[in-house]
């Protein structure tokens, strides 16, 4: 996930493109399993499925340019970590919230629905806000730690992580921002209702962050042989 030595320009263009993409497969894969089924755990698993996919393959492939953040969750954990600045921080989030709303507006229009509906579902409470954060932290810990021993792991351990947090967290793990925010514009099965997004990024965030001190602490400075009476 590090970043490559590509032009700022191309870097926002990939975290836009994939974040675009990203969402239109969790929003159109949802709307297709609505239709498909009446089966509520039917639909969640091919939602999971197309979501976890997607999300290897758009990171094997943009991660080369930008470092596949499509997260602000993630693009704070790097600026935490100073491996990129805040002004790229900043234009990084700011595509990859655009990009997400352009996905949700992408899968509307490839089934023939509004391009904007705002959402009714209600996803809110201490639980659901607790499930963001563990979300969150699990996504970002996964990423640092792999980019620690296995980088070109990255994209399927983070496609498995998702797939799994799906199914044991309360809030189907979001665990992304830009996400959270662009799934409030569709009022179908991912949909959340916008007032709930705020409490959602909130969380995100503070998992995230948190997940950087626990890995830095976790590996910290090894110890020499001598050191350690090895």
């Amino acid at each position: 996930m590090r970043d490559a030595p590509f032009a700022l320009s191309r870097r926002l263009a990939a975290e836009a493109v994939g974040t675009c993409l990203l969402v239109t497969a969790v929003v159109g894969s949802g709307i297709m399993a609505e239709r498909l089924t009446d089966d509520v755990a039917v639909a969640l698993l091919a939602n999971t499925i197309a979501t976890g996919a997607a999300l290897m393959v758009l990171i094997a492939s943009l991660g080369p340019i930008s470092g596949a953040h499509f997260n602000p969750a993630v693009t704070l954990a790097f600026l935490v970590r100073r491996d990129i600045s805040a002004r790229e921080g900043a234009a990084f989030v700011g595509v990859q919230i655009a990009g997400g709303i352009a996905g949700t507006v992408l899968a509307h229009l490839m089934f023939e629905l509004s391009a904007v509906d705002a959402s009714t579902t209600i996803r809110t409470g201490g639980a659901q806000w607790l499930a963001e954060g563990v979300a969150a932290f699990g996504l970002v810990a996964t990423i640092l730690i792999a980019l620690r021993y296995r980088p070109r792991d990255i994209p399927w351990l983070v496609g498995l992580y998702i797939t799994a947090a799906y199914w044991f967290t309360a809030s189907t793990s979001f665990a992304n921002p830009a996400v959270a925010i662009a799934r409030g514009f569709t009022d179908t099965f991912s949909g959340i209702r916008p007032g709930d997004v705020p409490g959602f990024v909130a969380a995100e965030l503070v998992g995230g962050v948190i997940a950087v001190l626990a890995v830095r602490w976790l590996f910290g400075q090894r110890q020499t042989a001598d050191e350690s009476g090895a």
